[in-house]
């Protein structure tokens, strides 16, 4: 009787290959979950950069049928040494658009005018939200439904101008993204 060691090394590592090419699957698997977990996140996101300027998730609450304004709201950071300004916005849902300032006044009356420019200060941050600074899209061309986006742009004194999605929220509730929603300001549509 011959041995053959090959055919006997074969057989006694041909479990472990077994074991192996699952373990090969299973990371290749892993591997490809991750490859599609990174394409995806500037997507979900929704952070832009306009120089030393970042965007961070643009967004409009919904605003029922006939409607003629909503509000457009966004946190901005300036990463650079100096002061940049946000000089201008527009959004493809509007007629006009401007950067407007809601305050409460001594006899507690809200006012909101509209404002030439924003600074971001060096090494800090700006948010515009309901009851603050916001984004006014006036003369509304159409709505959008929550979970639906709709183009614009801001327009930046030093960063230029950067091309930005908002995306539409629920009125009175958030879609999740950092709790944007009602801030108890009621909806006024801004």
């Amino acid at each position: 009787m011959s041995f053959n060691l090959r055919s006997a090394t074969r057989v006694a590592l041909s479990p472990f290959s077994r074991i192996r090419s699952l373990e090969e699957r299973i990371g290749i698997g892993f591997f490809a979950f991750a490859l599609l977990v990174a394409m995806t996140h500037g997507l979900l996101a929704h952070d832009y950069r306009a120089g030393e300027i970042e965007i961070d998730h643009p967004w409009s609450r919904a605003v029922p049928d006939g409607a003629r304004v909503a509000g457009g709201y966004v946190k901005l950071v300036n990463h650079g040494s100096e002061a940049d300004r946000l000089v201008a916005a527009t959004g493809e849902i509007a007629g006009r658009t401007e950067i407007h300032e809601m305050t409460i006044n001594a006899q507690g009356v809200m006012m909101m005018r509209p404002i030439d420019g924003l600074e971001i200060p060096a090494g800090g941050e700006v948010a515009l939200e309901p009851g603050g600074y916001h984004i006014m899209f006036l003369d509304l061309t159409g709505t959008r439904t929550p979970g639906e986006t709709f183009k614009g742009s801001l327009t930046f004194e030093k960063a230029g101008t950067i091309e930005v999605e908002f995306a539409v929220e629920a009125m009175g509730g958030g879609s999740g993204h950092g709790g944007h929603g009602n801030h108890g300001h009621g909806n006024h549509g801004n």
